[in-house]
């Protein structure tokens, strides 16, 4: 049964990967990017509420000390 000569595999490995990268780089340069579409502030309402009028703050009941 005869050998599998691999005495050229390493020449074909290094010459197929600058290939491939510049193959790749070449794609690349061909693709075109479009611009994301411009950011636009969004019409918002102000609602006037009572509340926003003034400032509020709930307080908790103070803790008492229990009573012996």
């Amino acid at each position: 049964m005869p050998q599998l000569n691999t005495s050229t595999w390493f020449i074909i490995i290094m010459t197929m990967l600058p290939a491939l990268y510049l193959m790749m780089q070449l794609k690349l340069l061909n693709m075109k990017y479009y611009l994301p579409p411009s950011q636009k502030t969004p019409n918002t309402q102000v609602f006037n509420n009572p509340w926003q009028l003034k400032w509020t703050k709930i307080y908790l009941p103070h803790l008492q000390p229990p009573h012996s």
